[in-house]
């Protein structure tokens, strides 16, 4: 069974959720308080794992402000339903359930599983066909027209009263009840519900205030599972009394097993190299994932140590047999308490440990993961996506909420829902309301403060993957890129020197933003060339840029330069009459305005740029002809490169331009 589906209802903030799909991963992104604890713990407590135990209390979760009409809200006599899940079947559960009740019993592909207050049990509703079922069941035992004839078929639950009430059933007749009878609660849907309750997932709810203490006292430990207790109070009598063992206890007991070095085990260690070697076992297996996953620090490992207690240390380390969690700094090569690390480390840390031990476990899980790596750095945040990536998602579906932009995934961002506190005025000057917490997958139509994570993470991502290539050319704008791509298409069509596909082009914004945008990817161990527009005022710039070494010598080229120009822009590798018929067809400026190199020189005669000349020429033409800006025409090329196409000496002379431009910049790619 695979979630396809969640809807949250009467929970804390949560009236109605809405239904929203889910697929192997989901991320929940809203601003605090908009519910997205609440919807994950809801959620929680359809199936929750024995590990991760979740209840749910009407007076403690049914959204207050309705607890008094409580009853009648709910005048069914049913209590109320606090999530709602819809599960995807597989096909060997779709085969089974066809085998026991007939291929066309059910209905839909969908089964719902919800939970109730004060309900023990999940509950089933299967889009079973009874009266196909009871078909099937009654063809499969061969019962004949007379048989038949005082058979219920509404359901298999009237079919098998009915068989009952007959006082002398036929040998057909009696197989088909006992058939009923032996079926998990006498009828059909106790006997769907048997095949498909083992595959029910449990969900294992873990929070980012989870962590590992970093020492405990083992020796009085006792019991088994989530159950364990240990004893540090005295009662009247003076005899202990059993505690519960606290979240980040529980982890560290979690963390001794991994490895197999149990609290039975260390309780049989009878020498110190038997013990030692149960909790090396332990760290080396956990650091090796740690390493894996933790790229913030490479040089640290974790060390557990069984040692007696120390009489000045805090209750209840001061008596007993102590386990304690150190973090050794090969580096620094001293060691220091567990406890004492970042809370981001400490966190990532309990996270390993506990997914360490489900994993140990087995079973069928889903994970709920509230403000995952809250306390994390970016780049560790990403360290975390990746190992959901990598270890969690291939083999369990995962749910989590964030308010981080490093937390969404930017490479499919409708694997994030948007989770808000939904709050109106239902008229001018009233009073705020409030609809409760909703969750949206129109991701991009939301409240600006709850879309900022959304935001942030696109344009981090586009950011990043402007860089991806090894190789990155840095031009002023966007028009330079469908300039250099259309012009050097057109050459690579020719059989002449084309751009290298290894380039990745990108606008920097001009010569005085390169240097603040070469510095922020310095970090990327990048290879990076420039190849800039240039006039005489930016000589200063130019001339700084150069003597500041952030990019290796050679590398800052310009246009100017490079076709022997005192100053020019991209568009000076154009013929002029090339470019004009660019400027004409993009703006679809009449024959009558057409603009020509007359009006250029008449428009702009101390001009020798041609983009100058030509922004001062269309700055006389009609009023209906649209403002002129760098980027239409550019874009007007790229849709119809065949204007370029031909031998005409105009084309030839900006393909030699063109040319000298690209082999300049290739000459960059061979110097690395």
């Amino acid at each position: 069974m695979k979630l396809a589906k969640a809807q949250v209802t009467n929970f804390r903030s949560i009236e109605d959720s809405g239904p929203f799909d889910v697929d192997d991963m989901l991320c929940l992104v809203g601003k605090n308080e908009a519910g997205k604890s609440a919807l994950l713990q809801a959620i929680a407590g359809i199936h929750p794992h024995p590990l991760a135990p979740i209840t749910f209390d009407k007076e403690r979760d049914y959204p207050r402000r309705f607890l008094t009409a409580y009853s009648e809200r709910h005048s069914d006599g049913k209590d109320a339903v606090v999530a709602t899940t819809w599960w995807s079947l597989d096909g060997k559960e779709r085969a089974k359930i066809a085998e026991v009740i007939g291929p066309e019993a059910l209905t839909n592909e969908l089964v719902q599983v919800l939970r109730r207050y004060s309900a023990a049990a999940p509950e089933w509703l299967l889009p079973v066909d009874h009266e196909k079922a009871v078909s099937f069941l009654i063809a499969e035992e061969r019962l004949d027209d007379e048989e038949q004839k005082t058979l219920g078929r509404r359901t298999s639950d009237a079919l098998r009263q009915s068989l009952e009430a007959i006082a002398q059933r036929t040998s057909r007749q009696d197989a088909l009840l006992q058939r009923l009878n032996a079926m998990p609660g006498k009828n059909v849907i106790g006997l769907v519900r048997s095949i498909l309750d083992p595959g029910l997932p449990h969900f294992l709810y873990f929070s980012h205030y989870d962590r590992m203490a970093g020492a405990m006292r083992v020796d009085d430990v006792t019991g088994e599972g989530a159950a364990r207790v240990h004893t540090q109070q005295l009662n009247a009598q003076n005899q202990r009394v059993p505690t519960p063992l606290s979240v980040g206890e529980q982890i560290f007991l979690d963390f001794l097993e991994f490895a197999g070095a149990s609290i039975e085990d260390i309780r049989r260690s009878n020498t110190y190299e038997s013990l030692n070697a149960k909790c090396e076992a332990a760290s080396n297996a956990i650091t090796d994932q740690l390493r894996d996953y933790w790229t913030q620090n490479p040089h640290l490992d974790i060390e557990i140590r069984i040692t007696k207690f120390e009489p000045n240390d805090p209750q209840p380390l001061n008596e007993g047999v102590i386990a304690r969690a150190r973090v050794k700094n090969n580096v620094h090569r001293v060691t220091v308490p567990f406890s004492e690390r970042s809370a981001g480390f400490i966190w990532f840390f309990s996270f390993l440990v506990k997914f360490a031990q489900v994993r140990k476990l087995g079973g069928n899980i889903a994970l709920l993961l509230d403000e995952p790596g809250l306390t994390l750095h970016g780049k560790a945040q990403a360290d975390l996506l990746r190992y959901f990536a990598d270890k969690i998602v291939p083999k369990h579906q995962l749910i989590y909420s964030t308010h981080s932009p490093f937390m969404v995934p930017p490479d499919d961002l409708m694997k994030s829902r948007i989770v808000e506190d939904q709050i109106f005025q239902s008229r001018l000057g009233g009073p705020w309301m409030t609809k409760g917490t909703k969750v949206r997958d129109d991701i991009l139509a939301i409240d600006p403060d709850t879309l900022f994570p959304l935001q942030a993470a696109l344009g981090y991502d586009v950011t990043q993957t402007l860089f991806m290539g090894r190789n990155t050319l840095l031009v002023e704008g966007p028009g330079d890129i469908l300039y250099l791509k259309a012009l050097s298409e057109q050459l690579r069509r020719r059989g002449r020197p084309s751009l290298d596909r290894r380039w990745t082009i990108c606008p920097a914004g001009g010569i005085d933003k390169i240097q603040s945008f070469v510095s922020l990817f310095s970090g990327a161990n990048l290879e990076i060339a420039v190849m800039t527009d240039y006039s005489v005022s930016d000589k200063r710039k130019l001339d700084a840029l150069r003597r500041s070494q952030i990019l290796k010598a050679g590398r800052v080229m310009t246009f100017a330069e490079t076709l022997g120009l005192p100053e020019a822009d991209v568009e000076d590798i154009f013929d002029p009459d090339v470019y004009l018929t660019l400027v004409n067809s993009a703006y679809e400026i009449s024959a009558a305005d057409a603009l020509t190199t007359a009006k250029l020189d008449a428009a702009a005669p101390g001009t020798s740029r041609l983009v100058k000349r030509v922004e001062a020429a269309h700055r006389l033409l009609p009023p209906a002809v649209a403002e002129f800006d760098h980027f239409t025409p550019a874009d007007w090329l790229v849709r119809n490169p065949s204007v370029l196409d031909g031998d005409a000496p105009t084309v030839e002379a900006t393909l030699v331009r063109a040319e000298a431009v690209i082999r300049a910049i290739n000459e960059k790619l061979a110097t690395h």
